[in-house]
C-alpha cells in the first residue's frame, strides 16, 4: 500500500493486552527488519488503562465495528497476521470470518475463553492460534501461590502437566521423560530411553504421592471431626441482634416480676420458679382473694408471657433462615490451615482454582457474585465458595485467611484487590499474597510500596504468547532444563506435507522431538499414542522439542513450496 516491505501485523483490541502485544511486536526483529503494527480501537476509550493507541510507532485506526471495511482501512490485505484481542468470543469469531474475506491467507491469533468455540474456530481456520490470556497467565499465579520460582507447569487439552523429579511423582502420572541430569557435566534431553530420565513431565491429578497424600488425608479426617465448631458458628449467626436484645430484656422483666411475686406470696425459690413459669406461659385462674400486689404482678406476667411466645417464634424462624443463608453463601466454614484462598472466580480465577485443585491443594474461593463464571466449577470440584465482599475483614476471616498458606486476589476490581491484600496482611504479616493488577507499572509500584509479596498483570504475562503466535507457531510452554530450553507446542499436519499419510512413530526423534498427544480433527486429544496410526491432513501433534527439532518438524508438516515457474525454452536457431 505504501511500498513498505516490512511484515505488517494488525491488532484489534483496546485494553492492556493489546498494549503489551503491540510493544512486544515492535521490539521484535524479523528477517526483513522491524515489523509494522496497525492497531484497531474503538472511537472512545473504555478504560483509563493503556490500550496501545499511545505506543510510538503504532498506526491507529478507530472503528467500533470489525467488518470488511474496517479491515481494508487497516491495510489487512497482504498483512502477515491478525490478532483479535477483544473480550468477546462470538464477536472475535465474526471478525475472523470478515477478515478471511479480505485476506484468505492470513495468520490468525484469537483471544478466546470458551473452549467449544475455540475448537470450532480451529476447524474453520487451520492456520490459526486460539489463545486464552487466562490460561497463559494462570501458571504464573499458581507458581507464585505455591512459592515456586518459575511456572514449570501448564494446562493443555484438559490436563495440567508439570515438570518434576521422577522420584517425587507416582509412576502412573508420568507422561514422558524429559532429561537425564545425573551427570551435571552432561545433561541429556529427550533421551531415547525414557526410563533413564530422572526429570519427567507428569500429570497433576489431585493425588499427590507418598507421605504427603497420607498427611493430607489425616488433615481432612481431623476436619471431619470438628462438627461442634461449625455448630457454634451457626449458633452465633442464628438470630439478629435486635430480636436477641428484645428477648433478653423481656426475660429480665419476667425474672424481676417473678421475684416480686415470690416475695408477695411468701414461697421458697422452687415454688416461686414454678409459679412464675406457669403464670407467664399458661396463666392462672383469677383469684380475687389475693392481695392487690399479687393480682397486679399476675396480670403483668401474663402480658409478658403473651409477648414472649411470639418472640421465641421469631427467634426460631429468623435463626433457621439466617443459618440456611449462611450455609448457602459459605460463611459458615470450619477453621482451615495450609490452604489457598482465591478471591475472584472470573476467567483467570477459574483457571488458577482448577490448576491448584489438580495439584491437590485445598482451595477456598471468595466472590461477591454467587453466579460467577467459576461458581459452577467450584461446586463441581467441591471447592467451598464464600459469597461476599473480599474487601471486608469478616469475609476474609470466614475463609481462615489468617492460617492459609497464600492469598491469591484476581478479581476485576483493582480497589477490592488492594483492600483484600492489605487486610490479609494486617491479619498475618508473613502471608504470601499474590495480587492481580491490570496495570503492570502500578503492580510493580504496589509491590514496592506496600511490601505485597507478588503483584501480577495478566496482560503483561500473556502478551509474549500472543506475539509469538503472530510471528510463528504458538508455543504452549517453555521448559528450562539446565542450559537447554524445551518447547511444548501443537503442530498441525497440512495436506501434501511429508508427514501426511505416514505413521505416528516417525514423528519422534531421540534428543530432538518427543510426541505427547495426537488429536484427530473434531476429536479429543489422544494421550495414548499408537505409533502405527497413520497421520491425516488436519491432525494436530502436541510435541515437546528442542528448537532445532521443532524447526525440522515444521518443515515435515508443511508442504514444500512450489518450484519457481520457468519460462518456455528459447527456440533453437535453424541450422543454415
Amino acid at each position: 500500500m505504501n511500498g513498505d516491505e516490512r511484515p505488517h501485523y494488525v491488532i484489534c483490541g483496546a485494553d492492556p493486552l493489546a498494549y503489551w502485544v503491540a510493544r512486544s511486536l515492535l521490539a521484535t526483529d524479523s528477517a526483513e527488519g522491524q515489523v509494522r503494527v496497525t492497531l484497531v480501537v474503538p472511537e472512545r476509550r473504555r478504560s483509563e488503562g493503556p490500550d496501545g493507541r499511545d505506543v510510538p510507532g503504532v498506526r491507529v485506526v478507530t472503528a467500533d465495528r470489525l467488518d470488511e471495511a474496517t479491515f481494508r482501512r487497516a491495510g489487512l490485505g497482504g498483512a502477515a497476521g491478525l490478532a483479535l484481542l477483544r473480550q468477546d468470543d462470538v464477536g472475535n469469531m465474526h471478525a475472523a470470518l470478515c477478515a478471511q474475506e479480505v485476506e484468505p491467507r492470513l495468520r490468525l491469533v484469537v483471544r478466546m475463553f470458551n473452549t467449544g468455540l475455540a475448537d470450532g474456530l480451529r476447524q474453520l481456520f487451520p492456520d490459526s492460534a486460539v489463545i486464552s490470556d487466562a490460561s497463559m497467565a494462570a501458571p504464573a499465579f499458581v507458581a507464585a501461590a505455591l512459592g515456586e520460582l518459575a511456572p514449570t507447569h501448564f494446562r493443555h487439552a484438559g490436563r495440567t502437566l508439570y515438570v518434576a523429579r521422577r522420584v517425587d511423582v507416582r509412576p502412573a502420572d508420568v507422561v514422558c521423560g524429559l532429561a537425564v541430569t545425573d551427570d551435571p557435566e552432561l545433561v541429556r534431553v529427550l533421551p531415547a530411553d525414557e526410563a533413564a530420565a530422572d526429570v519427567v513431565l507428569a500429570e497433576a491429578t489431585g493425588r499427590p504421592a507418598g507421605t504427603e497424600l497420607a498427611a493430607r488425608r489425616l488433615v481432612r479426617a481431623r476436619r471431619r471431626r470438628q462438627p461442634v465448631e461449625v455448630l457454634l458458628r451457626a449458633v452465633r449467626s442464628f438470630a439478629t441482634r435486635k430480636i436477641g436484645a428484645a428477648v433478653l430484656v423481656l426475660l429480665g422483666v419476667i425474672v424481676a416480676l417473678g421475684w416480686l411475686n415470690a416475695q408477695a406470696a411468701g414461697v421458697n425459690w422452687s415454688e416461686a420458679l414454678y409459679l412464675t413459669l406457669v403464670t407467664t406461659l399458661s396463666g392462672q385462674d383469677p383469684d380475687v382473694t389475693k392481695p392487690v400486689a399479687a393480682q397486679v404482678m399476675q396480670v403483668v406476667l401474663n402480658l409478658a408471657g403473651l409477648a414472649l411466645i411470639p418472640l421465641i417464634t421469631a427467634v426460631v424462624v429468623d435463626g433457621i433462615v439466617n443459618a440456611r443463608l449462611a450455609l448457602h453463601s459459605g460463611r459458615i466454614q470450619p477453621d482451615r490451615s495450609g490452604h489457598v484462598v482465591m478471591v475472584g472466580l472470573g476467567n483467570i480465577g477459574t483457571r488458577v482454582m482448577a490448576q491448584l485443585h489438580d495439584f491437590g491443594v485445598e482451595v477456598v474461593a471468595i466472590d461477591k457474585d454467587p453466579d460467577a463464571r467459576g461458581a459452577a466449577l467450584a461446586h463441581r470440584l467441591g471447592v467451598p465458595l464464600i459469597v461476599g465482599d473480599a474487601g471486608l475483614e469478616e469475609t476474609l476471616r470466614s475463609a481462615s485467611v489468617d492460617t492459609c498458606q497464600a492469598l491469591v486476589v484476581v478479581s476485576t476490581d483493582d480497589g477490592t484487590n488492594l483492600r483484600a491484600a492489605l487486610i490479609a496482611r494486617s491479619l498475618d504479616p508473613d502471608l504470601r499474597v499474590v495480587l492481580r493488577l491490570f496495570d503492570g507499572d502500578f503492580a510493580e509500584r504496589i509491590q514496592q510500596a506496600f511490601g505485597i509479596g507478588i503483584s501480577r498483570s495478566v496482560s503483561y504475562l500473556a502478551a509474549p504468547s500472543f506475539a509469538a503466535a503472530l510471528l510463528d507457531r504458538a508455543v504452549i510452554a517453555t521448559i528450562p532444563v539446565d542450559r537447554h530450553a524445551l518447547l511444548v507446542t501443537e503442530v498441525p499436519v497440512v495436506a501434501g506435507s511429508p508427514l501426511d499419510g505416514r505413521p505416528l512413530g516417525t514423528v519422534a526423534r531421540p534428543g530432538e522431538v518427543r510426541l505427547l498427544a495426537h488429536t484427530r480433527a473434531g476429536q479429543k486429544a489422544d494421550w495414548s499414542v499408537d505409533p502405527r496410526m497413520v497421520l491425516q491432513a488436519g491432525d494436530r501433534l502436541t510435541v515437546v522439542a528442542r528448537r532445532a527439532g521443532l524447526t525440522a518438524l515444521l518443515r515435515e508438516t508443511t508442504p514444500a513450496p512450489p518450484p519457481a515457474p520457468t519460462g518456455p525454452p528459447a527456440p533453437r536457431e535453424a541450422a543454415e
